[in-house]
Parts: structure tokens; sequence; C-alpha cells
């Protein structure tokens, strides 16, 4: 069903809602259009201390509905259209490394690893290429693939529309372990895909909960309360993640829409600390801070040792925010116009403004390198900017 406000959703449940229906992704309906239970916030005029700049510009098929993520893997940016068209950059010039394509929809955007690139299907296809575009496999997942892929060593890891994860072979295709769980009546459809870190693979599911896999096994290493469905009716209980965990040496984080947001031990996950946050859009980690976009596209800061609250910038209600991306003094976010916000990070307030195509910026900032990042929107346009 295709909803963007919670009275939709109401309505929704009041027409009867099957079991394991889907409210309708923020991705896909909040970033096409400004969500309908707030007026999206005008935005001010600031006085800009950050130049952003263009480095380059390229383009490759508009995302249609879904939500296309950019893939990076050493020099080379990948990026995809819904179309099924496939096109790598140069990330230092933008010139082009190649371009091919899928001859079919892609719906998950990119997964870039040394020699090979993925992609998935809305039919649950996941097609490997060699990085000049030569097929290399293909294989039929039981579900729909939203999220691009990960690479982990000589292991591809994909996740389908109902939050089963699959492992395959890089070279083959050859499944090596699949890991699936029971799900809620109702989610919040999303692209939320995974992390692997150490050998392990976080992924946050719907009734807010988050668990470590082996990488090599897809074993249970432990399995953590983000956040407790709560209220009465099935609407209320909705407390997905649906967003990625992030990870550092010592904890994996998340946040659930209708939730809170969390840190537990990388390595045992017990809980160190919550804190009262709903989001659909995610999280942003650097060396100090957490950075969170809520589910009115608020952008806040919290210490990552505590969840003590830094600072919160909330002059972008209703823009349709993305997950931040910490870059040294800077967080970046986009919004739906096509808009690049740079925040301080040392107290959230604006420091520059960049417009790209006017259409939405849905998957996050990419980090090309310590001083440039790269967003892909909705129109195809992809924009590698440096903040200086």
């Amino acid at each position: 069903m295709r909803a963007t406000t919670v009275g939709v959703l109401i309505l929704a449940l009041l027409g009867g809602v099957a079991a394991c229906d889907t409210i309708k992704s923020t991705y896909d309906s909040w970033f096409g259009a400004p969500s309908l239970s707030s007026k999206p916030a005008e935005l001010v005029p600031i006085r800009a201390q950050v130049n952003s700049r263009v480095l380059w510009r390229g383009v490759v098929g508009a995302a249609g509905k879904t939500v296309l993520f950019p893939g990076v893997s050493g020099s080379t940016v990948w990026v995809a259209g819904a179309n099924g068209d496939i096109a790598g950059f140069n990330g230092a010039d933008g010139s082009s490394v190649a371009r091919f394509t899928a001859g079919q929809a892609i719906a998950s955007g990119v997964a870039a690893g040394a020699t090979l690139i993925a992609v998935g299907t809305p039919r649950g296809e996941i097609l490997a290429y060699d990085r000049s575009g030569k097929s290399i496999w293909k294989v039929q997942a039981p579900g729909e693939i939203l999220a691009p892929p990960v690479t982990s060593g000589g292991t591809l890891i994909a996740r389908v529309g109902d939050g089963a994860i699959y492992a395959y072979d890089v070279s083959s295709g050859k499944r090596r372990w699949a890991y699936q769980r029971s799900t809620p009546a109702l989610t919040v459809r999303n692209h939320a895909g995974v992390v692997v870190s150490r050998s392990l693979v976080f992924a946050g599911f719907p009734g807010g909960r988050l668990i470590a896999l082996s990488a090599d096994s897809g074993g249970v290493l432990w399995d953590s309360a983000v956040a407790l469905p709560k209220g009465t009716t099935e609407l209320e209980r909705v407390a997905d993640v649906t967003s990625p965990p992030v990870v550092d040496e010592v904890r994996a984080c998340a946040v659930a829409f209708q939730g809170r947001l969390a840190c537990f031990d990388a390595a045992r996950g017990t809980a160190i600390w919550t804190r009262p946050i709903s989001s659909f859009s995610g999280l942003g980690m650097d060396e100090k801070n957490i950075y969170v976009t809520d589910d009115k596209s608020a952008v806040s800061a919290l210490d990552k040792s505590s969840g003590g609250s830094l600072w919160k910038q909330d002059k972008l209600s209703g823009r349709g925010v993305t997950r931040p991306l910490a870059m040294g003094r800077y967080i970046i976010v986009g919004d739906y116009q096509g808009m690049v916000h740079v925040l301080s990070r040392d107290d959230g307030s604006f420091l520059g403004r960049l417009a790209t195509d006017g259409s939405a910026i849905a998957a996050p900032p990419v980090a090309l390198d310590l001083s440039s990042f790269l967003v892909q929107t909705r129109n195809g346009g992809v924009f590698a900017i440096a903040p200086n």
C-alpha cells in the first residue's frame, strides 16, 4: 500500500491490513515530495562560511520510485539507474570508466568490490559483473533486492525485501548461507542493508532488533533490542530499524522508527546506552559523535560514549533529509529539493549550501576521500562535491 502520513496509514489499517503488509517506505514517498504531515521548512538565507563546489558532474538513469545507492571502490564511483544503466566514473575527475546496461530494472543501487560490481532487481535477481561490464553470474534470491549487496572478502551479502539475508560466493554466485526470521504483521518497507565489520554482519530488523551474524557461517552471535513495540494497534506498535547501523571498534548503534537510538557492545551485544529518538533516515558516526536525522528531518549530534545531547539543527523540518555523512569538521545532508547542506560538526550551524539539479537526494551522501563526497539525485544526476 502507498502511504506518506500517519493519517493515510490509519485509513489503510481501518480498511484491513493483511499479515506481512508493509508501510510504504519513507525513502519511496518522502523523497519524491515533501511529507504531507507538515509543510517543509523554507530555507532561510545563511552566511556561507564554506564555499562548496562541484568537482565534476555525471549522469545515469533516473531512480524512478526506488532509491539507488552509489558504490565506491578504490578510485571508481559506480552508479545505476532504475532503467538498468550502470556507469563507472573516475572519482578524481569524473571521466568515464565504464558504461553498460543490465537489460532490466534495478532497485538497489550498486555493490562495488575490488573485482565485482553487483546490483539487485525488483524481481529478486542479483546480477554480478566484472569492472568492464561483462556478466559473471546471476542468481535468484527469494524476494526483491532493495538495498545494495555488500562484498566482504570472497563473499557477497544481500538482503531481500522481507529482511532475510543471503551470502554468495563472489566468484561463482553459489549460496554459502542464509539467515531468516519471522517479521511482525505490519512493517515499514525500507532500503536498509547490512554493515560488515571485522568478519561480523550487522543488520537491523522489524520489531526493533539489531543482530550480529558471523560473516563466514551466518550464525547468530547476538540479538538485542533497539526498541520495544508499544501501543495497542498494529500501527502504534511498529518499531522497525529502517536504516543501516553504524559500527566502530567498540560499539554498534542503530535507531528505530517510533522507537529509540541504542548503542551496544559490538562483540557481545550488551547495551551501552539508549535515547528516545525516532528515525527513518538513520545515523552517521565519527571518532567522537553520532549524528541522526529524526523523523521530522531535524539533525542532532550525540556523544557516542554516553548518548548525551550536543546540538540539534531543526531548521530543515519536513524536507526529507538524508542520513548524515560526517566528514572532518562538516556534517553533510541532502534534501527533497536536491539541496546539499553543510553543517558544523561543533554546533550544527549552517556553514554552506549547494543546489544540484532540483530533484530529491534520496540515498545518503557518500565519501569519496577525506575532502570530497558524492550525491546521486532522483533524476540521475551524479555530483562530486568538495566543501572548502
